[in-house]
């Protein structure tokens, strides 16, 4: 099973994580199912950029983003040529190192 280690996060994880999960599983599902309530405003639909990650190492490995996030990810805050949304970006078997970017464009964030 493959381990996403996860660089601290002031709101989400602010002590940092290592977490596992199944290959193909998303990266947010992964981190929700472990209690790092990362933003997702479109429940994970391919619908919105809340759930923007920057994969800082294995990206490689995990599924081709898809022409709709492509096009979601142009609106991202802090894009970088590692930025994936999470519920887009499927597990395979390698390891993986993920930062939650600082800001995302949801104004109106839940719980709040």
């Amino acid at each position: 099973m493959p381990t996403i280690k996860i660089l601290p996060h002031a709101e989400y994880c602010p002590e940092g994580a290592e977490i596992s999960a199944p290959a193909g599983t998303s990266i947010c599902e992964a981190m929700l199912e472990n209690h790092i309530d990362i933003e997702h405003a479109c429940e994970m639909s391919c619908a919105c950029t809340t759930c923007h990650v920057v994969v800082r190492k294995g990206i490689e490995s995990l599924n081709e983003a898809e022409e709709g996030e492509e096009d979601l990810l142009d609106r991202a805050w802090g894009l970088e040529p590692q930025s994936r949304l999470s519920c887009q970006a499927i597990l395979a078997q390698t390891d993986l190192t993920v930062e939650i970017p600082k800001y995302s464009i949801n104004h109106a964030k839940e719980n709040h």
